[in-house]
Parts: structure tokens; C-alpha cells; sequence
């Protein structure tokens, strides 16, 4: 999700001659490039069997795709095309990137539903991108409304990475792809509440156990990837089923 749509500097009227001067900020784009490409390595990856490289091209994604907005904001570049650059870097890196490499992978062995399945998490992410720019001004900054995209991408991505670690081929596990990625789809346009962890001050001093519990969480990472991302990603979607069906318990 695009942060360089907070605070964006005031863009000059098209027409004007500070308009027909003005280039684009080099180094926030760099990074949105730098996922765009990403997700397009993703795709030619799956293309030629490579699905590891490819899943693991879209959390490189992931990773700068969260950095673009931070450096815009430290380096006071947030501009209205920078936000609209890295819309459209997430809707490839996010929506079509990760439906493609499970479609090479897995989907396509079952026809028309696969290729069905596949668009339903890409029509999904364009929704859910499209939905989150529109209320970015109205909505809770707490919490995201649907699964957001890039979490979307990762349990996809981590489902085919940690298959293809297993020995797993695609076709074996087709119909679980299909439910995984038309699911992940229609969480992206749910209203299901999710935790956005703005809130929480990086900056501010932490308790030591906190910094050693980061430093063991990257290592569990490094041992075994695939296995601890989907985990993570998974208890995420999750968490926002539980919580929104808690609060109808609660309200019954």
C-alpha cells in the first residue's frame, strides 16, 4: 500500500510553466521501479520454471515497495505521481505477479477454473488497490479495510515457494492452489478489519527484549523461509476473521 500518499506536495496546474519544468523526484522512484521490476521477474521467472526465484522476486517486492514511501517521507518527496507510480508498481507486483506464477505453477492444470481462480485474486487486488486510494482520507488509519494486496501476494508466493521446497509439483495440489488464491481474492475486497501497525512508533525507545526478539524472529526467517512466511502471513488473514467474528459474537 502506497504511503507516499500522506502529505503529498502540492503538484503545479498542467499548463503552467513550473508544470512543462518539472521532472520527477529520482530516488522514491528508484525503489518503486525497483519492485516494479520485481514483480515483472516474478512473472518471467514462473514462465520459465524458475518458481523459487519467482516467489521470492515478489517479497523482494514487498520489501521495497515499503521502503519507497519511507524514503519519500525522510527525504520530503511525497509528490501525487509517486503515489500513482506506486499504485500501479503494487497491481503488477501484487495483483498480476503472484496470480501468474500460481497459474504456471499449479492453476493451469485445471482449465477454465484455474484461469478463473487467477483472475478473482487479480480483479480482487485492482479493487482492492482502486478502494484504498479512494478512502484513504476517510478511513481508520488503524486498520485496513479487506486483506492488503501485498500480504495477499505473500501467502500466495510463500504457498509455491514452500511447495516447490517440499518436492510438491503444482498439478498434485491444484484445487488447494485454487481455493488459496481465489480466497486470498475475495479477502482483499471483504470488509474484514486488518491491524495496519501504523501506530506503532519505530522511532520511540523499546525494551531490550523486544530488540531481541526481532533479531530471533529474522533468524527463524533465514532458517527456514518459505515455511515461517506463510506461516506468518497466514495467522495474519486469519487474525481478521477471528477478530470481525468475535465482534459479531459479542454483538449477539
Amino acid at each position: 500500500m502506497s504511503e507516499q500518499r500522506e502529505n503529498l506536495q502540492e503538484e503545479p496546474r498542467p499548463g503552467s510553466a513550473r508544470h512543462r519544468g518539472r521532472g520527477i523526484y529520482l530516488l522514491p522512484n528508484l525503489f518503486t521501479t525497483a519492485a516494479l521490476f520485481s514483480g515483472f521477474y516474478a512473472v518471467l521467472a514462473a514462465m520459465n520454471g524458475q518458481f523459487e526465484k519467482a516467489a521470492v522476486a515478489i517479497f523482494i517486492a514487498m520489501v521495497l515497495d515499503g521502503m519507497d514511501g519511507r524514503v519519500a517521507r525522510l527525504t520530503h518527496t511525497q509528490t501525487a505521481f509517486g503515489a500513482e507510480y506506486d499504485s500501479l508498481s503494487d497491481m503488477v507486483a501484487f495483483g498480476l505477479a503472484p496470480a501468474l506464477v500460481m497459474y504456471e505453477w499449479a492453476l493451469h492444470s485445471l482449465g477454465k477454473p484455474g484461469w478463473l481462480a487467477a483472475f478473482v485474486y487479480t480483479a480482487g487486488a485492482a479493487l482492492r488497490l482502486a478502494r484504498f486510494n479512494s478512502q484513504l482520507e476517510v478511513s481508520d488509519s488503524n486498520y485496513f479495510q479487506g486483506l492488503p494486496s501485498p500480504s495477499a501476494a505473500a501467502i500466495v508466493a510463500a504457498s509455491v515457494w514452500l511447495a516447490v521446497d517440499n518436492g510438491i509439483q503444482g498439478s498434485d495440489v491444484a484445487i488447494l492452489a485454487g481455493l488459496i488464491t481465489g480466497g486470498c481474492g475475495l479477502l482483499m475486497v471483504s470488509n474484514v478489519r486488518y491491524q495496519s501497525f501504523k501506530h506503532i512508533d519505530f522511532k520511540g525507545k523499546v525494551p531490550f527484549f523486544v530488540v531481541v526478539a526481532i533479531a530471533l524472529a529474522f533468524a527463524v526467517i533465514l532458517v527456514q523461509p518459505p515455511l515461517v512466511l506463510f506461516t506468518l502471513f497466514s495467522l495474519y488473514a486469519l487474525s481478521g476473521l477471528l477478530a470481525g467474528g468475535y465482534s459479531l459474537l459479542k454483538r449477539g
